[in-house]
């Protein structure tokens, strides 16, 4: 049974995740699309917005769905399965439209925790909508704006007919989120190409990393910055694991998302894993090729990340390197 692709859609208040959710609607041809959307208040406005197109629309309200106390999010994943199994509901993608104050986080883990969920769903992407005219202003009044695009796939930068030069906003998001790439979008007007198919929860054998990278910020702060972490020589499996662990128990919480390739001493794969806070995976992937130079790209994701100490635990394993393969 093949698995339900999930979207993710989020995006601080006034971002246009409504209208772009509209565009996916009315504009793809290829997908029965569900949606579950989450609003405030007891009246469900994006409903009326959205229009009939989506499969089925299952409306959380009076509430949020990134809080972890509750299961609202988990049982309508499940009452839409059996709606799926039993026929009276058909449908092929779930995009899930978070509201504009909701934390990804405890969203993202769901897929991660629940054993139905995990079989019947696979996390395709998450795509984050930033307002290029308030993105300065909301970056800097709320950690909640930041962290949002730190969990991104995709950053999706709207208003950009009206909002002027955005340079220094484009470089404040990579410094945030260092390997997600960033496309404007009017209208919710964007080639669904790009947002579909992402793979950004799948262990792929390529990091991806946007260029430049900024490794210092000087201007405006971010509580929220990617750590990018390379080194050519190879490592013991256990050690890593060891490291990780250690890593996870000092600040869990604060990292949001995280992904690697890792050269593994005496090991012909690479080894490919991901994780969102304190889950994580991992997996082999293709073998070294003959002409290749094998490497290891770790890419961190987080709120206030002690950047020395997790470059000393890398540093630390080269202290006595293995033995090459």
């Amino acid at each position: 049974m093949t698995p339900i692709a999930v979207t993710v859609l989020t995006g601080f208040l006034g971002a246009g995740k409504t209208t772009l959710l509209r565009h996916i609607l009315h504009e793809q041809q290829d997908y029965k699309i569900a949606v579950i959307e989450n609003e405030f208040g007891e009246v469900s406005v994006d409903t009326q917005l959205i229009g009939d197109r989506a499969s089925q629309i299952t409306t959380l309200t009076n509430g949020c769905i990134c809080c972890t106390r509750s299961n609202e999010l988990e049982d309508a994943l499940l009452d839409l399965l059996d709606g799926l199994d039993n026929g009276s509901l058909s449908f092929d993608r779930l995009v899930i439209e978070c509201t504009g104050m909701a934390d990804p986080g405890p969203i993202l883990q769901t897929f991660f925790s629940h054993e139905i969920i995990c079989e019947r769903y696979m996390l395709d992407g998450v795509i984050t909508l930033v307002d290029a005219v308030h993105a300065d202003q909301q970056l800097n009044q709320f950690s909640l704006a930041q962290s949002q695009i730190g969990y991104a796939d995709r950053i999706l930068l709207s208003k950009t007919d009206v909002s002027g030069d955005n340079t220094a906003l484009t470089e404040r998001l990579q410094r945030i989120n260092a390997r997600a790439p960033i496309y404007p979008v009017i209208h919710g007007q964007i080639d669904l190409a790009l947002l579909f198919d992402t793979r950004g929860f799948m262990l792929e054998e390529q990091v991806v990393v946007a260029k430049p990278r900024f490794q210092r910020i000087h201007e405006a702060q971010n509580a929220i910055s990617s750590i990018v972490v390379e080194f050519d020589y190879p490592v013991v499996l256990g050690d890593v694991s060891a490291v990780m662990e250690n890593l996870l128990g000092s600040f869990a919480e604060s990292l949001l998302r995280y992904k690697g390739m890792l050269w593994i001493a005496g090991q012909p794969c690479r080894l490919l894993f991901q994780g969102v806070q304190r889950l994580y995976s991992a997996d082999w992937d293709r073998p070294w090729e003959a002409d290749e130079q094998p490497h290891s790209t770790l890419v961190f994701i987080g709120v206030n990340l002690p950047e020395a100490e997790i470059r000393s635990a890398f540093d630390g394993l080269k202290t006595n390197p293995p033995a090459t393969q």
